[in-house]
């Protein structure tokens, strides 16, 4: 259940995608969410920084290309 019942549900899809996002980054550069814990410090913050700007990027690149659809259906 969402903390804020008045947010729409799309925020806990996309803190879902996020989540998946990160853990396909990590996943690729040979980690998981779980082994981070046993990583040094400064190992775990570049990996997790560069996690998050990957996924804020596909983010961003889906959501551009939701609106570009949208806009298509809009002037149909």
């Amino acid at each position: 259940m969402r903390d804020k019942p008045e947010m729409p549900a799309v925020a806990d899809h996309e803190a879902k995608l996020e989540l998946a996002l990160i853990e396909e980054f990590l996943r690729r550069q040979g980690h998981n969410l779980q082994g981070l814990a046993s990583l040094e410090a400064a190992e775990r913050d570049r990996l997790l920084h560069d996690a998050s700007l990957y996924a804020a990027g596909k983010l961003a690149e889906i959501e551009a290309r939701a609106h570009y659809v949208e806009d298509l259906h809009r002037h149909e």
